[in-house]
């Protein structure tokens, strides 16, 4: 039976894109000088099997239950997944596990439960100790995105210089599923058989989920790749890497080889999880929520105290 892990994967990916509301105060993954792979190797040894361990959680939900489910649903059940993981860590560990670090982790294990490649994570990043930036929480891909040079601007500003970067990270899509109003732009221009084809499927079906790799939704390989060769693009976004001269040429080696796509995947991962912010790696390590800096948490305390004093008072 097929899973959710195609949905959530890509909800928890949305974690290291920032695709959450910047009042969630999302942890920020720094990438800077002090982070390594093996950073947790004596605090905490555990922490790789317990990622391992919790990327199955990732796969506990038919895919018929989350196609009736609407994007926020989709999101909140990522985050509440994170919440779980972190703490499973803290539990055994103590708090010396960043929820940057947990959410970098389960992505990557999650990536590979779905079939994906391996990949390098730094650890030793801090939480942010403010709500990230409206910038922050933008998708790296915008749905609506026709400009590959607006596309390319976008990955440069965050480390990301090199097109093939681009198209590879691009490539998550191939185990997503999005909700009708994200591609709209695409299907109401009905301009090719298969933009039609979702304009149809969206005014029958306008609460159910679309796959964006129409090949192999459910796999994490180089399917994506394939349908767009076939100007099968569910997103605006996705077709302009077929528009696009240069990266019209990696999508088509993509296509042909998913060797290929996996290595470069990785490597695009992994700079990104590397990309060093202007602050440097300056934070937290989140204690009580992955969406709420400790400061957050402690005032959420306080009012609670304080609005029970006043019962108490007045009894």
């Amino acid at each position: 039976m097929a899973t959710s892990s195609s949905v959530v994967v890509l909800a928890v990916l949305a974690t290291v894109a920032a695709l959450v509301s910047p009042a969630m105060s999302l942890p920020v993954f720094t990438g800077d000088v002090g982070v390594s792979p093996g950073f947790h190797a004596a605090s905490c040894p555990q922490l790789d099997g317990i990622g391992c361990d919790a990327s199955i959680l990732l796969n506990t939900t038919s895919a018929r239950e989350t196609a009736l489910l609407p994007n926020l649903t989709i999101r909140s059940r990522a985050m509440q997944l994170i919440e779980s993981i972190r703490a499973r860590v803290h539990a055994t560990c103590g708090s010396v596990v960043s929820c940057a670090d947990i959410t970098l982790l389960a992505t990557r294990d999650s990536i590979i439960v779905s079939g994906g490649p391996w990949f390098s994570v730094p650890q030793g990043n801090l939480d942010s100790l403010a709500p990230a930036s409206q910038k922050n929480v933008s998708d790296l891909t915008s749905p609506t995105m026709a400009s590959m040079a607006a596309l390319v601007e976008s990955f440069r500003t965050r480390g990301l210089g090199d097109v093939a970067d681009l198209v590879a990270l691009s490539g998550a899509h191939t185990i997503g599923r999005s909700h009708c109003d994200s591609f709209a732009d695409r299907y109401r221009r009905a301009d090719d058989t298969f933009s039609r084809k979702l304009a149809a499927n969206c005014r029958k079906h306008p609460d159910r989920l679309q796959n964006l790799d129409v090949v192999t939704p459910d796999l994490f390989d180089n399917g994506y790749y394939k349908a767009l060769r076939f100007k099968q693009g569910v997103r605006t976004s996705d077709m302009a890497l077929v528009k696009n001269k240069t990266t019209a040429a990696i999508v088509k080696r993509f296509a042909q080889s998913k060797h290929a796509f996996f290595g470069q995947f990785a490597r695009s991962m992994e700079k990104l999880a590397r990309a060093p912010k202007l602050a440097g790696n300056v934070g937290e390590i989140r204690r009580f929520s992955c969406f709420r800096t400790n400061a957050q948490r402690a005032d959420a305390l306080d009012a609670a105290d304080e609005e029970e004093e006043g019962f108490a008072a007045s009894a």
